[in-house]
């Protein structure tokens, strides 16, 4: 039986700060000062577990939507 792919969510929180999760995790993995920390921590995750990246636009005409990245 195939694993399942792994996806990281990329997210900025209400108080500022970016988390990565698991999609359909309740808790953060890690916390970051900046998006491009939590992009850099979760493509390593990704590229590691064989799995995606999800980054989620924080402000915007297209905020909420997602760039999927690999």
């Amino acid at each position: 039986m195939a694993e399942a792919t792994r996806v990281y969510h990329v997210v900025k929180r209400d108080d500022g700060k970016w988390e990565v999760k698991y999609a359909g995790g309740q808790k953060a993995i890690k916390l970051f000062k900046t998006q491009k920390e939590a992009i850099e921590y979760s493509k390593k995750m990704a590229n590691n577990q064989d799995g995606k990246m999800l980054v989620h636009n924080s402000k915007g005409e297209n905020k909420g939507r997602i760039k999927a990245k690999r």
